[in-house]
């Protein structure tokens, strides 16, 4: 294929146009600039939900049960402490929080409930305002409120579900109480397990938090609202980390690199407008910005100063050995262009591999990658090089200072020597080099099979306490204060019913049939190792236990119970549509809500499982369980959705990492074949990309690193980016065949391009290295696990690339200039 003469007519614009090329480019740059403006932040674990059907359960029990919210009610938390809460002070604090958000009409409370509101009407039964129950608190005395706190322990079940562990009935104490606010919004807010971002209940949160604080006293408000809010909180923040000091970084990398402000300034200006094209796309295309996504700009970042390294240092080459302006960017501009193709189609492979994975967050992130690489070609392809050439001749009309143009790793210095060694090895023994790849590979490989798969909410949370090093950062780099962590662990630690473990079965059917509840209670019978044992029953809560609560209450409805029940074990098995009746017009009838829709047709039975159980082992053990339902069942809650989750984030990574390298093998083998000839230089140019996949996924099971929500996509990525550094040695090796014999020509080949990789290298891993600053743990070990792909391709590619290329040299008699069938042996080859 002649590729001078596709490349042409395009080289001859940035040759001779080069305005109108510099022109084009920023009129395009302003319109994706506009797009800027309708970026939104997507926070939390949501999206990674959606569409697995134990999560769709959780949602239709969120709804059918969820609290007896309706559809466009949102629950808030009001946490008080410091104090004992059950005395007089502590009561009346809490009644003036409830009345001071109740008496705001802008924060739509529609009710409250707290245990100073049962003291309060247990004091006085009348008392069914607010104000009214402030009176009768403040009228009774110490003794009174001891008798009304003990009283409403022994009425009410849900009492001592609202305080503290260390509540004490008989002294009337307790250090900590949670009230339940509910604010009207509007509907379709969901309550799944995942958090998303910012909402109408989010600004409401907020609001009811200063007017708490008006109250005085240790009450915070907690609820969803505050976790979106600190969740989108913690990506800017992350950003405002990470990409002023990618740039530094990427700066002084590019200092040493060009060695010249006029090229230092000309390649920051083509990553500025990389940027900007690529989130002014997210924008125009309504993709928001997840956490996920923060890994983005880095990655564009590091691959558009590659690009820019090699565009500079090869036409440094050029204009070195004596070529003028025009034509040493036209040479340059024909030998990179299929360099620049080949490792941005390679790369958009690696990264579209990512669209297999059935989570829509890692779809996104496969998309917005790949679109931002396909513009970090055109613009370090197309537009870096017009800005050169029409900076240069400026230059000839202007006295711009110019400092050092010698390209990098030329004969003689250094750097140059250093990046030898793999042509030393390559000299004396390339086959033991190639066998030894190979068996580190397999064994690398194998011993990665062992890394472990997991999604987590502590993923997406924010820090509880930053680093103190970020706390002494100005404005507006220092982290916010989070509190979502530290009122989550206080909660844990305080509260009885904050850190028992669950899963949740939703039972669909006709609930009024004589033998459903006795169903509902076999099937806890000799209950899967990991779940809570009441005798030999699961430990559960269900509409049976409230049956059976209230008629221990409730000699009436016990009564009811008993004329029902045949077998005489406390469960009714006849009439039940006369016991739900009868049960509706109880106090309990509003937790009995919390396990009956109204149409009596599901239900859900809340087991209590064993808190040393994995993920993995309690998911399958709510599945066994919930096949013992003679209705129709189906086991959720947060668990057993996290590891439908981490099965599918386990799918996507090996289904992607198998996608990327096949896609990218054909894609190289056909380009080799199409463009050079040399179909088996595809083959080659794969070696130490697979070594590299190897080694890194070794390198996860050593330093203890999961495929998680962010490291599932990280061995695309390693192939996408880590690709880069082995096309360009292997395309600048093909193309010295053209004039030398297969040593000098890979002895040229990795003293100029090593150079350029050199310093593609450094900037790449440390620009990506600083994703360590994430305020998101999973997003620094995102940012290590990819500074070292990047690490093993540059190693793997000057150490072992070049002995690959000498054996595949031998093995099909490429001879360079003295090869007269101008192939690797072509028919053999094909």
């Amino acid at each position: 294929m002649d590729v001078d003469r596709l490349v042409a007519p395009a080289m001859d614009q940035i040759t001779e146009r080069p305005g109108r090329v510099v022109l084009l480019f920023l009129v395009l740059t302003a319109v994706f600039a506009v797009g800027l403006g309708n970026i939104r932040t997507q926070a939390g674990f949501s999206s990674f939900t959606n569409n697995v059907p134990a999560e769709h359960a959780l949602e239709v029990i969120d709804r059918d049960f969820g609290n007896q919210f309706g559809a466009d009610v949102g629950s808030t938390e009001l946490i008080q402490s410091g104090e004992n809460v059950l005395g007089k002070p502590g009561l009346l604090r809490m009644l003036e929080a409830q009345q001071r958000l109740q008496d705001h009409p802008d924060l739509r409370v529609t009710s409250t409930q707290s245990a100073a509101s049962i003291v309060a009407q247990t004091l006085d039964p009348t008392a069914t305002t607010l104000e009214r129950q402030r009176r009768a608190v403040e009228r009774a005395t110490p003794n009174q409120i001891a008798a009304a706190v003990r009283a409403a322990n022994r009425r009410n079940p849900q009492f001592a579900a609202l305080l503290s562990k260390d509540f004490d009935p008989t002294d009337a104490s307790a250090s900590a109480t949670v009230a339940v606010v509910e604010q009207s919004v509007p509907a379709g807010l969901s309550a799944g397990a995942g958090i998303s971002g910012s909402s109408p209940l989010t600004n409401l949160q907020l609001r009811a938090q200063y007017v708490v604080n008006s109250v005085g006293g240790n009450i915070r408000v907690f609820g969803t609202g505050i976790f979106a809010d600190e969740f989108s909180t913690v990506i800017v923040d992350s950003l405002w980390l990470t990409l002023p000091a990618a740039i530094i970084l990427i700066v002084i990398f590019l200092v040493v690199a060009y060695r010249d402000l006029v090229d230092l300034l000309l390649g920051i200006v083509a990553l500025l407008v990389t940027v900007i094209w690529t989130f002014g796309f997210m924008g125009l295309a309504g993709i928001a910005f997840s956490q996920l996504l923060i890994a983005v700009p880095p990655l564009l970042l590091a691959v558009g100063i590659d690009f820019g390294i090699h565009a500079i240092n090869r036409y440094r080459e050029e204009r070195e050995d004596g070529l003028d302006i025009e034509p040493a960017m036209d040479r340059t501009g024909k030998q990179l262009v299929v360099a620049f193709s080949l490792v941005g189609g390679t790369t958009v492979i690696g990264f579209l591999s990512n669209l297999s994975s059935a989570l829509s967050p890692i779809r996104e992130f496969g998309l917005v990658a790949s679109v931002g690489i396909v513009v970090t070609f055109f613009v370090f392809g197309i537009f870096l090089p017009a800005l050169k050439v029409y900076v240069d001749r400026l230059s000839r009309k202007h006295p711009i200072p110019v400092f050092s143009q010698r390209p990098l790793g030329r004969e003689g210095t250094t750097l140059g020597s250093l990046l030898s060694v793999g042509v030393v090895v390559a000299k004396a023994a390339p086959v033991a080099m190639v066998l030894l790849a190979v068996l580190v590979t397999a064994g690398a490989g194998y011993y990665a099979t062992g890394v472990s798969t997991q999604f987590t909410q502590q993923d997406f949370l924010p820090p509880a306490h930053i680093n103190p090093l970020l706390e002494h950062l100005p404005e507006p780099f220092r982290p916010s204060d989070y509190t979502v962590v530290r009122t989550m662990n206080y909660l844990d630690a305080h509260f009885a019913s904050a850190q028992s473990d669950s899963v949740t079965v939703l039972v669909n059917g006709p609930l009024e049939q004589d033998d459903a509840l006795e169903a509902i209670h076999r099937a806890g019978l000799n209950p899967p190792s990991s779940f809570v044992r009441d005798g030999q029953y699961a430990s559960a809560t269900s509409l049976v236990t409230v049956i059976q609560g209230e008629a221990a209450r409730d000699p009436a409805f016990a009564r009811v119970v008993a004329r029902n029940d045949r077998n005489g074990n406390g469960i009714p098995d006849q009439n039940l549509g006369q016991v739900y009746d009868a049960l509706m017009a109880t106090p309990a009838a509003s937790q009995a809500r919390g396990y009956l829709t109204e149409d009596r047709r599901s239900t859900r039975v809340v087991y209590a499982v064993k808190s040393s159980a994995s993920q993995g082992q309690v998911a399958d053990d709510a599945e066994t369980l919930a096949g013992r339902f003679r209705m129709p069942a189906t086991a959720t809650g947060t668990t057993v959705v996290f590891q439908a989750i981490t099965d599918i984030l386990l799918h996507s990574a090996v289904l992607s990492l198998v996608l990327a390298l096949v896609l990218v093998g054909a894609f190289l083998l056909l380009t080799y074949w199409l463009l050079e000839g040399y179909t088996t230089l595809g083959v080659a140019n794969l070696v130490p990309i697979v070594l590299t996949v190897a080694l890194l996924g070794a390198t996860m099971r050593v330093v203890d690193i999961s495929f998680n929500a962010f490291t599932a996509t990280i061995l695309a990525i390693t192939i996408g980016l880590g690709v880069d550094y082995s096309v360009h040695i292997t395309h600048r090796f093909a193309d010295e065949l053209s004039f030398l014999e297969p040593m000098p020509a890979l002895e040229r080949t990795v003293r100029g391009t090593g150079g350029a990789l050199t310093g593609s290298m450094f900037t790449t891993v440390f620009g990506i290295g600083v994703l360590v600053l994430a305020v998101f743990p999973a997003i620094g070990q995102f940012g290590l696990l990819t500074g070292l792909s990047v690490l093993y391709a540059y190693v793997t590619s000057l150490v072992v690339l070049p002995s690959v290329l000498v054996v595949w040299a031998r093995l099909f008699h490429v001879s360079g200039t003295a090869d007269t069938t101008g192939s690797d042996g072509l028919e053999t080859a094909r």
